[in-house]
């Protein structure tokens, strides 16, 4: 018998002049209440303290290096907003992985992901001896890959996290795992409660305060596997009538989901606090989707990895906290350029730059660019020499960049330059 399950989706936001995967914890599959896979604990090394990982941030995705069995390397996403261990399909089925029953998931819009539950398959973490943990579930996510510009060969989740305290520190690229039964923690942060969702989301209170307006409470997500700042969901958007008179707002382009398209607007609120952090002029999408994950009403939005970057951060599921220690760049304005541009990475090692959407009015069309134009330098740097990340980060200055670009066999010049919002 086949099963279905809700997924929430992965939306992409053409926020910083190029595509950005917002829960790109892109496979953050929900679990409805009646199906409840069996993820299992970890086996762990009798004598375990503590170990440090290196991690890659690609696209603003944190990426660790995993195999599946005795698989070779694989690239696997750290996820706040998934729950299980998910191994893509076609990968399980090319290790001849053993796929249990299957399952049919449902994101925004009308279409259906086909996945599988998985028998007789563990994790191990590459640089951790001893450790393995059992995979869940694979569904089809290698077609993420572009608007990543990095493999996505699997995502880990809260079944991982919760079984230590997993220490994040964005500014040395590095995930320490610390025995959760003698964690102690001694630094200058501060411990926010939590609680974990059904599906195995850390969810805390913090306060947005819109432009012109008084702060206001809510529940969020708190999503590594987003990228941007924050979202606000559709309800909790009408409501309050955000994002308010008089703010510069602009539509959201290339915003694709696993079940369809999604709506909304990027802007700014006047602030954001998470405890006694204030963070100013935050940047935000307002959702105007009717349906899907940004639709939800019982939590009114997600924190994602422009904030959350500014912390050192500290998950202790096992005593419903997250500690918040500031880092260096904690007091770094929001202050982002926009292009206006989706675009995506293809071939091989992703140095492939084609624009698939251009916003009207806005930077890109202003420099005549148009879909399906393939970015080949910037500012006379060979799209060879550069990261999809590199190319992002670029493009979310407000200086003027030269671009080189081929369109349907002619190679044209243009002049760029991305805009911050007012």
């Amino acid at each position: 018998m086949r099963k279905s399950l809700p997924l929430v989706v992965i939306a992409v936001l053409a926020l910083s002049g190029a595509a950005v995967v917002w829960r790109a914890n892109a496979l953050n599959w929900m679990v409805s209440h009646f199906i409840t896979p069996q993820a299992g604990p970890p086996i762990l090394p009798a004598d375990f303290s503590q170990i440090t990982i290196p991690f890659e941030l690609a696209n603003e995705h944190i990426f660790i290096k995993a195999h599946v069995n005795d698989s070779r390397p694989l690239e696997f996403m750290l996820d706040t907003g998934d729950k299980f261990a998910i191994v893509d399909l076609d990968l399980a089925k090319e290790f001849e992985v053993k796929l249990g029953g299957d399952i049919d998931a449902h994101g925004m819009g009308t279409q259906v992901t086909k996945g599988a539950f998985i028998k007789g398959a563990s994790f191990q973490l590459l640089g951790f001896t001893g450790f393995s943990q059992p995979v869940t579930l694979a569904f089809p996510m290698r077609n993420m890959a572009p608007r990543l510009g990095h493999d996505l060969d699997g995502v880990i989740g809260s079944e991982f996290i919760k079984y230590f305290v997993l220490e994040l520190d964005y500014q040395k690229r590095a995930i320490t795992l610390h025995n959760r039964d003698t964690f102690s923690y001694s630094g200058s942060g501060e411990s926010i409660p939590i609680h974990l969702s059904s599906m195995g989301h850390p969810v805390l209170q913090a306060a947005v305060t819109p432009v012109g307006g008084d702060p206001i409470n809510a529940d969020f997500v708190l999503d590594v596997g987003a990228s941007g700042a924050l979202q606000l969901n559709s309800p909790f958007v009408a409501d309050h009538h955000l994002p308010g008179p008089n703010v510069q707002t602009f539509r959201e382009i290339g915003t694709v989901g696993a079940g369809g398209e999604t709506q909304g607007r990027i802007g700014h609120v006047a602030a954001f606090r998470i405890g006694k952090y204030m963070l100013r002029n935050p940047t935000a999408v307002f959702s105007s989707d009717k349906s899907g994950a940004a639709a939800a009403s019982d939590i009114q939005g997600n924190i994602g990895e422009e904030i959350l970057e500014r912390f050192k951060l500290f998950f202790d599921y096992g005593h419903d906290r997250i500690i918040f220690e500031p880092n260096a760049v904690f007091a770094d304005g929001f202050d982002r350029a926009f292009s206006g541009l989706h675009i995506e990475a293809e071939g091989k090692d992703y140095k492939i730059f084609r624009i698939k959407e251009v916003l009207e009015n806005a930077p890109g069309s202003e420099a005549s660019l148009q879909p399906n134009d393939v970015i080949t330098e910037v500012d006379g740097r060979p799209a060879s020499d550069l990261s999809y990340s590199a190319v992002l980060e670029m493009f979310r200055r407000s200086a003027t960049l030269k671009l080189t670009v081929e369109r349907a066999g002619q190679t044209l010049s243009v002049n760029l330059t991305p805009r911050k919002l007012n």
